[in-house]
């Protein structure tokens, strides 16, 4: 009970609904009740609106059977490295990654669903696909990614849990959006979004969502980005 009163303390913050419709597939079950449209809220309307069309979740972006798919064929690479506690530019904390050029079938067709979703068509992408494994006790901490590697849309699929990502604008720190990543979906960053705020994944004992508990598991996110134009 304290440990849950001191997450709602921490994010006890007027918000505001940003609602985007749910896109279940009739396969996708698990993960936070599908009954609720909300997946994003932010610190006041006017910043929803501004990143209205440069943040978006798709909840249920695939079924259980693709996410099975896609645990296969990465556990195997996954099961041979260690968790780490510390990282090069100190942005992550208890991890494992990897990243994967070449996929099976069912893996390349729910990539090309996800590369159609979230890039301009013909955009040339950033290389082998980059797949990141966080332990339960692991999170990622507030940073931007490398504009000189990384162009303007990052998209990601989160396996195994829910989690909430957090979007804090660099020059003013009381702008801020959290993102509800439930199991299963996609999401997509892009532009001012993806430049002036910083983004991070909650520990799991921060993580709530407009004050409602998200207990976070293990997570593996796989993860597309676009090379600088």
């Amino acid at each position: 009970m304290k440990l849950l009163l001191t997450v709602l303390k921490r994010t006890h913050r007027p918000a505001v609904y940003f609602s985007h419709r749910r896109r279940l597939s009739s396969c996708a079950s698990g993960g936070l009740s599908p009954l609720r449209d909300e997946v994003i809220v932010g610190s006041s309307r006017e910043l929803v609106q501004t990143l209205g069309s440069q943040v978006e979740v798709r909840t249920g972006f695939i079924t259980e059977e693709e996410e099975a798919a896609l645990l296969q064929e990465l556990e195997p690479s996954l099961k041979k490295k260690r968790y780490e506690f510390d990282h090069w530019d100190d942005a992550i904390h208890g991890y494992r990654e990897t990243e994967r050029g070449r996929w099976g079938p069912a893996c390349e067709e729910v990539l090309n669903r996800l590369r159609s979703a979230a890039f301009a068509e013909g955009s040339p992408l950033l290389g082998p696909v980059h797949v990141l494994d966080l332990d339960k006790t692991g999170y990622i901490k507030p940073h931007v990614d490398s504009v000189k590697f990384c162009g303007s849309t990052i998209a990601g699929l989160s396996l195994l849990s829910d989690s909430i990502m957090r979007l804090v604008k660099e020059d003013a720190p009381k702008e801020w959006l959290d993102m509800l990543l439930s199991r299963r979906s996609l999401y997509i960053l892009r532009d001012q979004a993806r430049y002036d705020f910083t983004h991070e994944i909650l520990k799991d004992e921060e993580s709530a969502f407009n004050g409602r508990r998200v207990p976070r598991q293990r997570r593996i996110s796989v993860i597309c980005r676009n090379l600088p134009g």
